[in-house]
């Protein structure tokens, strides 16, 4: 759910906009300060798991580490859910069908590096960086997977098939961005915006103005039709006070990991089968969905209502009912023709 207000207060008017009215360098220096502060203090407090369940740890190439949660099953083809991007997302979000699933199937729920558990290093984060992560990772399960993808990390996953050539047996997408009529002005790294939030005046003062409790509640609160679980908000306050947890919320700020025409570029050229569940999404939409589901005999949508951008946790029957039919063998499925197969990619830029 971008801040699109936000960001583009800083990238049309600049930094000072967002201190005017207080003493010239007080409010800033007042923040980063207490910012320093908080992270000396959190380095001796490890973040409480997301998920009660096994944890599991993958050395990505450069060092970087990623950690998850893993479900009881060892046999069978893997399930992977994927959280969204934002500032404070975690495998929090996939709860309830990993709930679900944690005895049935494998189920494997990583926080991507930048999030959660993992390593929150100060790189250059891009949708081409995630989509190596995932590919390196989704290439150590003993099977191609089931992937189940929230909003963002939908394009991180098709670029991971299109770019890396990683193998998954379908991809289900979540109220995923890429499929509306509005596009996000994408900026590279090294732009203008880019180096204001990259700056420690600006950046870690404004993570920290957007992960109050107040704004946690507010920005949640837009994707529940009914009453936010309060654990939900507590969770998000506690990862966002974790050292480096600005680092990669910051570059989401500034539009930098979204793929400009996703449907061109990424989702019209994947060949697996796909499945979308959707309905209304306060920042994002999808008029252009008709482009994949009717062209393509491989695409497949299901609209969940009444649902605000996270039906798995406001509609989860509902939820689960449409993956296990997307799921089901050639000739039960109620949505498409097509069975699931193991499918993948050449590699190819996106």
């Amino acid at each position: 759910m971008p801040p699109v207000t936000t960001a583009r207060l800083v990238q049309e008017r600049g930094p000072k906009s967002m201190i005017e009215g207080y003493p010239h360098g007080c409010q800033t220096n007042y923040t980063i300060n207490m910012s320093n502060f908080i992270d000396i203090y959190n380095m001796a407090k490890p973040l409480t798991p997301a998920l009660d369940a096994e944890q599991f740890d993958f050395s990505l190439n450069g060092g970087v580490m990623l950690r998850g949660y893993r479900g009881e099953v060892s046999e069978g083809t893997p399930l992977v859910l994927l959280h969204s991007i934002n500032a404070v997302p975690s495998a929090m979000e996939m709860r309830p069908l990993f709930e679900h699933y944690r005895d049935k199937r494998p189920v494997w729920v990583p926080d991507l590096p930048g999030f959660g558990l993992s390593d929150r290093p100060d790189v250059a984060y891009s949708p081409s960086l995630y989509a190596r992560w995932l590919a390196e990772w989704l290439d150590s399960l003993d099977q191609p997977a089931d992937v189940v993808a929230l909003s963002l990390t939908g394009e991180f996953m098709a670029r991971a098939i299109l770019e890396q050539g990683i193998k998954v047996r379908s991809l289900s997408l979540i109220s995923p961005t890429g499929v509306g009529v509005r596009t996000p002005p994408t900026t590279p790294n090294g732009s203008r915006i880019d180096r204001v939030l990259s700056s420690r005046w600006v950046g870690k003062p404004l993570f920290s103005l957007l992960t109050t409790k107040p704004s946690i509640r507010w920005f949640l609160g837009q994707a529940f039709v009914g009453t936010t679980p309060e654990y939900l908000v507590r969770y998000a306050l506690e990862t966002a006070s974790q050292p480096g947890a600005h680092h990669a919320p910051l570059k989401f700020l500034t539009f930098g990991l979204f793929t400009e025409q996703a449907i061109t570029r990424l989702y019209s050229r994947l060949k697996l089968p796909c499945l979308v569940l959707y309905d209304r999404d306060p920042n994002i939409g999808f008029e252009r969905l008709s482009e994949l589901t009717e062209v393509h005999s491989h695409w497949a949508a299901k609209q969940l209502s009444p649902s605000l951008g996270l039906p798995h946790w406001e509609l989860p029957a509902e939820t689960i009912e449409a993956l296990e039919d997307f799921w089901k063998p050639p000739g039960q499925c109620a949505m498409r023709s097509g069975g699931v197969a193991d499918h993948g990619a050449c590699r190819e830029s996106a």
